[in-house]
Order: structure tokens, then sequence, then C-alpha cells
């Protein structure tokens, strides 16, 4: 029967098939992972001593937003004087450093245009708070982007993962201007599934998080034992990430520490900013993949999943996709040219274009619909907005295979993305205990 079967495919039936068997047997765990956080809660814990921690920023010409993250920082539900804030204004040409003076942080200037990103940023700046406040006895660093605001209850609960124990945390990442159009939708529906389907999976599970962008703290052994900020590859988050997988460290997840992001709302930001990562991720693959697999094959008995996991997140996954439709589409070329002449193979090949990308988009709109569903009272929007983009969700991630591979071939430069959605901080005091409907009110239009 199966030979049968097997005389009845075509080679292009056989490449197919291929591709769809590699890609479930190494993400299938991502399904197991949704099961544990739909029927598992992650483990509590509680923190006998408050820490002392320095904040991280690196800003560039964000003069409209960075005293929201300021002063939801001096509006913490901790003692503020073991919070000390640190910016450094990086090649900024705006007011930026004045405005951050103003709002209560200590502030750097850096002038440098061939360092050029973050991972440079926070190397400057730990630089001088290690030359200036050598006795400040800071026992982790948490990093933040300009565009960020905290619940009132942020250090608080970080501070309990910290006295737990560990080296480094992220946290529950939401959004700020959910509303603003689908494209601001689709990131943050893409991050909140992140933190409850991916974080939260692996904290109950023991394994080890990713931290991913802004929103997490880095123990300040670490920084010491590494010299300072290493990580200068375009996603230095993810760079960090595999490094510390790779020696074997854990890093954890708080989900009732919650930070608001501010989400890209024009088309060519959100392609500068995805081709970034992209390539970020190609550059991360490369630089730690080999290690990573060795770490997965022959590592420690603790850390052999983290590693695995670890490398299917850098793993250029998306490149599955989009070698399948280019497959396809040079055989359905060669037909239309007469160079092939196997209708069953051209049948085939359009059939497989056309379930590529259905497939692709119905389970997109799964995880849309799931995470919306179970994150409803966390999504600060109107209910028909919530219901609106479900549907343009799956379209959102449609455009990372265009951005996937493109990212293969051009180079990568850092472009700035502009934030102005400015907030009212006091209405994020138990924001998780709140009603979402019109809590977040926009004082100004992101462009």
């Amino acid at each position: 029967m199966i030979g049968q079967i097997l005389s009845q495919m075509t080679f292009v039936d056989i490449f197919n098939i291929c591709v769809f068997l590699i890609f479930t047997l190494c993400y299938f765990y991502q399904i197991v992972y949704v099961l544990v956080s739909l029927t598992r809660k992650p483990p509590a814990v509680e923190a006998k001593t408050n820490h002392r921690y320095a904040v991280l920023i690196s800003a560039r010409n964000e003069s409209a937003v960075i005293a929201d993250l300021i002063r939801s920082i001096r509006s913490q539900n901790y003692p503020q004087e073991l919070i000390d804030i640190f910016l450094v204004a990086d090649n900024c040409t705006d007011n930026t450093a004045e405005v951050a003076r103003n709002a209560g942080a200590v502030v750097y200037e850096r002038h440098n245009k061939q360092k050029v990103g973050k991972g440079y940023g926070l190397e400057f700046l730990i630089e001088h708070i290690w030359r200036d406040y050598p006795d400040a006895g800071h026992e982790a660093y948490f990093v933040f982007d300009a565009d960020n605001v905290l619940d009132v209850n942020y250090f608080r609960e970080m501070n309990k993962t910290f006295d737990s124990g560990a080296v480094a945390s992220t946290s529950y990442r939401n959004s700020k201007n959910y509303e603003s159009n689908w494209i601001s939708a689709g990131y943050a529906t893409w991050f909140l599934r992140e933190a409850k389907f991916l974080s939260q999976a692996r904290y109950t599970l023991n394994t080890s998080c990713v931290i991913s962008g802004t929103g997490f703290f880095i123990s300040a052994d670490v920084i010491k034992r590494e010299g300072g900020w290493k990580w200068h590859l375009l996603t230095e988050d993810i760079e960090f990430s595999a490094n510390t997988i790779i020696r074997g460290e854990r890093i954890a997840y708080c989900p009732t520490a919650i930070l608001y992001d501010e989400q890209p709302v024009t088309f060519r930001d959100a392609w500068n900013q995805r081709f970034r990562w992209a390539k970020g991720f190609y550059q991360v693959f490369w630089h730690y993949g080999p290690r990573l697999l060795k770490g997965a094959l022959f590592g420690k008995k603790g850390t052999r999943f983290a590693c695995y996991d670890m490398l299917m997140t850098v793993s250029p996954a998306m490149l599955l996709t989009v070698i399948t439709v280019v497959f396809n589409a040079m055989i359905l070329i060669m037909g239309a040219m007469g160079l092939l002449t196997v209708g069953t193979a051209l049948t085939s090949s359009a059939s497989s274009i056309f379930f590529c990308f259905f497939n692709y988009s119905l389970f997109m709109f799964f995880f849309g619909v799931l995470t919306t569903y179970t994150e409803w009272d966390s999504i600060h929007a109107k209910k028909s907005k919530k219901i609106a983009y479900l549907f343009t969700f799956p379209l959102f991630m449609l455009t990372y295979i265009p951005i996937a591979l493109v990212a293969l071939v051009k180079k990568a430069e850092w472009k700035q993305i502009k934030h102005s959605i400015s907030v009212d901080v006091d209405r994020f005091a138990n924001a998780a205990e709140r009603p979402s409907e019109g809590m977040l009110q926009e004082r100004g239009k992101a462009e």
C-alpha cells in the first residue's frame, strides 16, 4: 500500500512532504508549550530582601516619550532609594538628554557614528557607571527602551525573581498602542503570544527563557564576569540569551511584571525593524548555532533541551517556507516556459504554494485567536478592534516572508523607529487589576 502511494508521488510531492516533516519534528515541542501554559500555573516566588538596581536606557531622539518611562519608574511600589536611573543619549540631535535629566535620570551623552547600535550604547553606559559610581552596590541591571512604561508593581515583582536566584529574567511584554492600527496590533499579539506560550511555558518547565528586546534584568555578577556589555550583534538581546544558555545558565521569566511597549504604526518602520531583527537572528545563528547544536547533543543533562530550544529559536525556520514557495514557483515557471512538461508535478507545485500560504495563515490565525482569548483582559483596546485584528494578524505575519528573504542578501543598518505616543502614567497603577477598556489615553499620535 505504502509502495503504491510512493510510486504515484512526484519529486515535487516528496520535496514538499520532507519540508513539512522536518518543520513538524523540529517545532512540535512548541505545541506542548501551549498545553503547558493552558493547564499549569507558573511557580510563584516571594522575596526576602529588597535589592539595589541600576536602570539602563539607551535612547536616540526620544524626547517625546522618555519622561513617561522615568515617571513610571519613579512611581514604582518599591523603595526608590534602591533604584538608580542611567541614560545614554546616543547620537541624539534633539533634547532627549535635557528631558531625561529634568525627569530625574543620570545622563551621559555619546557621539559615535562608527559603532552604532543599542549594544554599544549599553557598553558605554556601564563603563561610565563603573567609573563614576564604583561603590553604588548595584546587584542587577534593568534594561528598558525609551518608549516603555511600567506597571506600578514591576520592580516589586521582578525583585522576587531576582531574590530567588535568577541571573537574568524577562517580563510580560504588553503594548501601550495595540489599537493604533493593524501593524501595532500584530506586534502586540506576537509579543503577548511570546510571553504566554513561550516564556511562561519555559519557566513552568524549569528550562531557560529568552531575553527579547526590552524589559529584563541581568545580574551585576554576570556583567562583571563578562567585563561589561559584550554583545553587539544586531539582536544583542538574542545574542546574550544564546551565550547565557551555552554557558549552562538559566534565564527566568516573571509573568506578574508588566511592561508596556510602543509598537510601530507605519509599514516602513515595521519593515525596517523586522528586517534588522531577521538579519540579527541570522547573525546569531551563524555565530552560536554550532555551539548550541553541540550543547543540545552533548551538553549537561539539564541544559540540552534549553540549547535545542534556543537553536530552534534562532534557526531560520521562515526560510523553510521561503524555500518551499521558491522551489514550487520555479517548477511552475519552468512549466510555463516549456522546460518541464510533467503535468502532475505542475499541479502539485501550484497546490503546494496555495496550501503553504493557506496553512501558515490558518496557523497564525489560530495563535492570534488563542492569544487574544487568553490575554483578553490584558489587551487595552475596544472589543471591536480586538476581534477585527484577529483577521489581520495572519497578514502581518505573512509579511515576514519577504523580509526573511531580503535579509539573506541585503546588508542591515540601524534605522531609528519613531516613538511619539505619550500616555498618562498614573493610569498604569495596578493595571493588571483594572478593566482594559479605555485605560490608555493617547496624548500624542504616532506618525
